[in-house]
């Protein structure tokens, strides 16, 4: 069968628009498609090793301020209760707030850092309940507050009632501070 000219341009028109959708359809769009995954990918992969950069870059620093701390902190259960109890009477004192009863409850653990809970209880006007929440934010002591229940007997709020427990860290006996370290330096040399 012999074609004429213009069948011939059509069919070469139609072989080379089918051949470009095929080579479109299996080879470019797939290559275009990994090459967008891979890019998504590589960002990924880039943000984690920033991340994992400055946590590194973070550890010397994060070292001696973890020493200070443990250091300068609550070292047994006795100093524990009495540091923290001293502490709540001086910023209830400094922020005008009466203190009606403070009862420590220790919380037994087998980890190397315990956990001692103050039920703090006291009356004031709700400046002195602020001030002596933000001295227990911003205290150099491991303490935090797991819960707190506000209640006024006035919409003024000259007269406030504060409840709260406060959680207090303090590091366990000898043989469990051994055992954390130990445990400390084996996540250390795995890293």
């Amino acid at each position: 069968m012999v074609l004429s000219k213009r069948e011939r341009i059509i069919l070469i028109v139609t072989i080379a628009s089918v051949g470009l959708f095929v080579v479109n359809a299996f080879i470019v769009e797939p290559v275009m498609t990994r090459r967008d995954d891979l890019e998504s990918q590589r960002q990924q992969l880039l943000g984690d090793l920033s991340e994992a950069e400055l946590l590194i870059d973070n550890h010397a620093r994060m070292r001696k301020k973890w020493n200070a701390i443990v250091s300068d902190g609550l070292r047994n259960e006795t100093e524990a209760e009495s540091k923290v109890l001293d502490s709540l009477r001086e910023w209830s004192g400094a922020a005008s707030l009466a203190l009606s009863s403070i009862r420590p409850e220790r919380i037994s653990s087998d980890r190397g850092l315990q956990e001692m809970i103050f039920t703090v209880a006291g009356k004031g006007t709700l400046d002195s309940v602020a001030r002596f929440l933000w001295q227990i934010e911003t205290a150099a002591l491991p303490v935090r507050i797991k819960d707190i229940q506000l209640g006024s007997s006035s919409e003024s709020g000259d007269s406030m009632s504060l409840q709260l427990h406060l959680s207090a860290l303090y590091l366990g006996t000898q043989k469990e501070q051994a055992e954390a370290g130990q445990r400390e330096a084996k996540n250390e040399e795995e890293l």
